[in-house]
């Protein structure tokens, strides 16, 4: 029965990882409605020689992803030049570690080194460790003239391992969606 249970919880638990947490933060004076037009923030100039970028296949995916929400928010990608706000985006991973320890083992025990059967308490311990990477992706929105920032999403989860490209894709346009619904600020969910 208890390992049944130790089962069930541990289901549970590892069917939560899968949603991706997510968390807001905004210029409560910013006027959202108004903002229609954005561009990307632009990265430094690469030194002579051409920079190499570590993640380019997850960053074509994000950029896509991102590109589309907004799109389907109504906002207009133009030249930086013309823009009302800028997009960012960084991403994090860090390395987890999880360690449950399960009792077991309560009852009868029917052969006891001393006098025969016995009733007590054995208490067996079980010790799991569990290493995992966990992503986070920020997005930021900045007012183009101030430079300000008026809209910070995040979504973090944990990563899976051995996913084809769509299945990277997929879930990247999963984890832009989760992180844009709040947005904008005070919409109806």
């Amino acid at each position: 029965m208890w390992k049944y249970l130790v089962g069930a919880v541990a289901a549970l638990t590892l069917a939560g990882c899968a949603s991706v947490d997510t968390d807001y933060d905004y210029d409560e004076s910013a006027d959202f409605a108004a903002l229609k037009t954005w561009a990307w923030i632009e990265s430094p100039k690469a030194e002579a020689g051409g920079q190499y970028q570590l993640d380019g296949l997850n960053d074509t995916r994000i950029r896509n992803a991102l590109s589309s929400q907004l799109a389907s928010l109504g906002m207009k990608q133009v030249p930086a030049s013309e823009a009302q706000v800028l997009v960012n985006y960084l991403t994090q991973v860090e390395k987890k570690i999880d360690v449950d320890t399960f009792y077991s083992d309560f009852g009868y025990y029917p052969y006891s080194r001393y006098r025969g059967p016995a009733w007590g308490v054995g208490v067996h311990a079980d010790t799991r460790v569990r290493e995992y990477k966990e992503g986070t992706l920020i997005v930021d929105i900045v007012d183009a003239g101030s430079k300000s920032l008026v809209w910070r999403g995040t979504g973090t989860e944990v990563l899976k391992k051995n996913q084809t490209p769509a299945e990277r894709t997929e879930r990247v346009q999963q984890v832009v969606g989760a992180i844009f619904e709040g947005y904008p600020p005070g919409k109806v969910k």
